[in-house]
């Protein structure tokens, strides 16, 4: 099994700057995107910081000796990388007036041979398309879907809900915070992708399926779900990591770790 990696950002239509952050590391298969907020020019520093803070530690991570890793001690790597960017955009927000009240969701895709591991934090998801379905691997934290979970919205209602945008955990906001990690299967020909809520919100999972079954290209595909959200009105910027496993031997190199850049 191989990955192809491919990632794609644009400010959307309704504002001048990107509080987005993307960070792909094929050699590492690793993907992490960020979409920050805060006033002034904060968003974009919350989410920037984030990225690279997960990276340099599951990159730090990984460049220990060791033999076989088990599920367990991925989970505690990847909570771990993100406690820390916690740590680090909850400083800065607190020793910088400009940088007071940012925070930034978080979305992460870790592949290790036939697994794919999911960390999320706020409301930027990821989907997987396998044989012509979608499926949203991960679940929102915010007060949307809480809602959706107390029966006092339905799914179809909660398209045109005023609180889409209220998460309910964010990195940097509070001096603690807890990554939701959960496992996933990963099989040849799975399409993964990780987005931004400036996609997700535009587009319902009907229309994101359509386009990323639409091509075999990474970058069309990225490119046209891009397009599609602001052609839906791209009220918020859009970031896509699109990643494909396809089959294959694997790259001589680390035994636990078979994927290398595609």
């Amino acid at each position: 099994m191989q990955l192809e990696f491919f990632s794609a950002l644009d400010t959307g239509r309704a504002r001048s700057n990107n509080e987005d952050a993307v960070k792909v590391d094929e050699n590492l298969a690793l993907a992490v995107l960020a979409d920050g907020m805060g006033g002034y020019n904060a968003g974009e520093v919350a989410s920037a910081m984030a990225v690279q803070c997960v990276w340099e530690d599951i990159a730090r991570w990984l460049a220990q000796p060791a033999g076989t890793r088990d599920e367990e001690e991925i989970r505690q790597a990847m909570m771990a990388s993100a406690q820390h960017a916690n740590e680090v955009v909850y400083n800065a927000s607190q020793s910088r007036a400009e940088y007071a009240g940012m925070g930034t969701t978080l979305v992460s895709a870790l592949f290790n041979d036939d697994r794919l591991w999911i960390g999320h934090i706020g409301d930027s998801r990821a989907y997987r398309l396998r044989n012509g379905k979608l499926e949203q691997l991960s679940r929102d934290h915010s007060l949307l879907q809480e809602q959706i979970d107390a029966g006092l919205l339905t799914p179809e209602e909660a398209i045109y809900s005023l609180n889409r945008n209220l998460v309910t955990r964010a990195v940097g906001v509070e001096p603690m915070v807890e990554l939701e990690v959960v496992g996933h299967e990963l099989r040849p020909g799975d399409l993964v992708m990780l987005c931004s809520d400036g996609l997700s919100d535009m587009l319902p999972d009907a229309a994101i399926s359509q386009v990323m079954r639409a091509s075999d290209s990474l970058e069309a595909t990225a490119n046209a779900l891009i397009a599609a959200a602001n052609a839906a009105g791209g009220r918020d910027n859009i970031s896509v990591v699109l990643v494909r496993a396809k089959g294959g031997a694997a790259h001589a190199g680390r035994a636990w770790w078979p994927f290398r850049r595609a």
